[in-house]
């Protein structure tokens, strides 16, 4: 399997202590909502190209070697001396969620230009994976949109999580427009209840249930609920899958991305259209998905975090998920 996803690569800092002012002391942590999912699926063994642009920096240099070291392709990756490479600074709450800040104004993520990319590196791929940070100001969003173009052309199939922040976002309305773009050229989505309610206004069964009635390109959807689990759907089929319990949630950045791109290595390795899946294989790949998304939240990071295959399957193992056949 050919995993190609472009993006945002930046460095998380991630708060891990405050003082008696209220200010955080931060552990950096490579990052990215794309690159995060698309080191999942390297971690766990598929080919994998990145495309995006950093900053000619340490942070830049740093990211280059974290994922090159993980087995992802940089062949993809331009560097800029115009711009540093993104920063965003996460603090936390006392049940772990985040919130974001961004030094970003612009980052060289921003700046990536269609002419710049590597169009070789979607040779062959199978899926190619978007989100909308990248899609926050231009020349990445006309960028982003003319990747999606393309590899829908060359039948690849097309990965979308909208990943809001919208602290990266001058106009809400904007954000909403460009979501709602995203899902009309997806095939497979992830979304969050949070970025449901805030397109639609419908709680996530709802709102998946109406981005299916409204969007017939999307052949497989799953919508997140945090530490609660996931809806899943297909054309045919649909269910539920609780989140994994009982572990101490230390840092749920990344959760979401590692969710995502766990549950397309799971699809993948089953070498089925998504038209093609029985509830048992959603079942499969969500369980996969939320046990490794729920053991990335024991540890700080994006990338940092991604639990190893064994872990995972240990995991499944200990919940008596011993059908599993990876």
């Amino acid at each position: 399997m050919k995993a190609v996803a472009s993006g945002e690569l930046l460095i998380d800092f991630n708060s891990i202590a405050t003082d008696s002012m209220g200010y955080p002391t931060l552990e950096g942590h490579p990052g990215g909502a794309t690159i995060n999912c698309l080191s999942v699926l390297a971690t766990y063994g598929a080919e994998t190209s990145f495309i995006g642009k950093v900053g000619d920096d340490a942070f830049g240099t740093m990211m280059k070697k974290t994922i090159t070291d993980l087995g992802v392709d940089i062949s993809g990756v331009v560097t800029t001396p115009d711009a540093f490479t993104t920063l965003a600074f996460v603090t936390l709450d006392e049940s772990g969620d985040r919130e974001f800040s961004f030094a970003r104004k612009p980052g060289a993520d921003l700046l990536l230009t269609f002419d710049e990319v590597n169009l070789s590196v979607l040779e062959n791929a199978d899926v190619f994976h978007f989100g909308t940070v990248a899609m926050t100001g231009e020349p990445s969003r006309g960028t982003t949109k003319q990747l999606v173009e393309y590899a829908k052309a060359k039948g690849i199939l097309i990965s979308y999580d909208p990943n809001l922040r919208k602290s990266l976002w001058a106009d809400l309305e904007d954000a909403k427009e460009q979501m709602l773009w995203g899902l009309e050229k997806a095939d497979v989505v992830k979304i969050s209840d949070e970025e449901i309610e805030f397109l639609f206004g419908l709680d996530p069964q709802a709102g998946a249930e109406h981005i299916l009635n409204t969007y017939p390109g999307i052949q497989l959807l799953y919508a997140t609920c945090g530490a609660l689990g996931c809806y899943y759907y297909t054309r045919k089929c649909s269910g539920f899958t609780p989140a994994l319990n009982n572990i101490k949630v230390i840092d749920t950045c990344g959760a979401g991305d590692i969710f995502g791109g766990s549950a397309m290595f799971r699809f993948l390795s089953l070498g089925k259209d998504a038209s093609d899946l029985t509830n048992e294989d959603l079942m499969d790949i969500t369980r996969f998905a939320t046990a490794a998304a729920g053991l990335s939240t024991t540890k700080h990071g994006g990338i940092s975090s991604i639990p190893s295959l064994e872990e995972v399957k240990s995991t499944l193992w200990r919940m008596d998920m011993d059908h599993f056949v990876l």
